[in-house]
């Protein structure tokens, strides 16, 4: 079965990762980052060795986010993000295809287990089944 991981973040995060830290999220150090960024590998380097990755890919910042909506008339209507209120957002993911979701569960909990610095905040790791049933062939 298919599964989204979905791993979360703010701005905020962001701006720690470039040494920008904020009360809301501390400052990341060079080593610290390179201690995510070969947790993160190491996960990608299984996960495609067994076959199980089919796509992953981390985000840009959350600045660089765009939405769109559609007017009455359905003319585009397009706001750069993210909106102030966001707490969280996407910050990267994989699909993965998996025997069984206790496999996936544990594929989330090593990524939970990502190094970072003190105090930076924690989010959860996002599972969710793909639906693959498709439109009903009545």
């Amino acid at each position: 079965m298919k599964y989204l991981v979905m791993v979360l973040g703010s701005e905020a995060d962001y701006a720690a990762m470039t040494g920008r830290g904020s009360e809301a999220s501390p400052a990341w150090n060079r080593e610290q980052l390179q201690g995510m960024y070969d947790h993160m590998n190491a996960i990608n380097e299984e996960l495609a060795a067994s076959g199980e990755m089919l796509d992953a890919q981390g985000l840009a910042a959350p600045s660089t986010t765009r939405f769109v909506t559609v007017e009455g008339d359905g003319r585009p209507v397009v706001t750069d993000g993210p909106y102030a209120e966001t707490k969280e957002v996407l910050a990267g993911y994989w699909l993965l295809d998996c025997a069984s979701l206790d496999r996936v569960t544990e594929i989330a909990a090593r990524v939970a287990r990502c190094p970072q610095p003190p105090g930076a905040p924690e989010y959860p790791v996002v599972v969710r089944p793909v639906d693959e049933t498709g439109p009903s062939q009545d």
